[in-house]
């Protein structure tokens, strides 16, 4: 027999979710501050902007720059992360997740602050091209934590906000599900410490890829 689905669209963010992408993505801002001799950001800092879109990620990690150089820390950003990106993996147990997910007839979907050429390189590199039936990228639509990526996925795949699950590692995933209508379930493993999450009550928060598989199979 086959278990009732609560959610027929499940949507990730990509990078610290699936993606084992948090700490050179901090490098990598830090090290494109340090090349144009602004303050580098500390850690904590630049892992707060993961998730946004490169424009609002800038103007966090690097308040005291003029705007009009917002490009210019862009490309050191860029040359800096495609420099090792080959380093980068899916969490363990990531694809197992996925494709146990699509047994179950769930409709997945990618939401994510990356850009669409940064996605497109990302689903090539690890090999999960046609896993997902819809993405939305920063580049493509409003940044998180605006609802409009998240609308868009649901309208694209016919799917009311109460039948839609967020998973993310930020509260930039978990305030967008809240603002979309939707609910959440948070990861410990990645950008955001999980106490920051409390306000946004996600249904659970998953320490590592087994434990969110795990609840998924039990609960989604």
């Amino acid at each position: 027999m086959t278990m009732a689905r609560r959610f027929e669209l499940i949507a990730f963010d990509w990078d610290g979710t699936l993606f084992d992408s948090t700490a050179l993505i901090v490098r990598c801002i830090q090290g494109a501050c340090r090349d144009l001799g602004l303050e580098v950001p500390s850690d904590e800092r630049a892992a707060y902007v993961i998730g946004l879109g490169l424009h609002d990620a800038l103007r966090h990690a690097a308040p005291c720059l003029e705007a009009e150089r917002y490009p210019e820390l862009g490309r050191r950003y860029r040359r800096h992360y495609l420099a090792r990106q080959n380093e980068l993996v899916l969490f363990p147990g990531t694809l197992e997740m996925l494709q146990a997910l699509k047994a179950r007839n769930h409709w997945l979907a990618v939401a994510t602050g990356k850009t669409r050429v940064g996605l497109d390189e990302a689903l090539a590199q690890s090999h999960l091209r046609g896993v997902f039936d819809a993405t939305r990228t920063a580049d493509e639509t409003a940044s998180k934590p605006s609802p409009l990526m998240l609308h868009e996925l649901m309208r694209e795949l016919g799917v009311e906000p109460e039948r839609t699950l967020m998973i993310g590692d930020t509260t930039h995933d978990l305030q967008l599900a809240r603002n979309a209508g939707a609910v959440s379930v948070g990861v410990s493993y990645g950008a955001h410490d999980v106490e920051s999450f409390a306000p946004f009550e996600p249904l659970y928060i998953a320490r590592d890829t087994a434990a969110l598989h795990r609840w998924l199979l039990d609960n989604a």
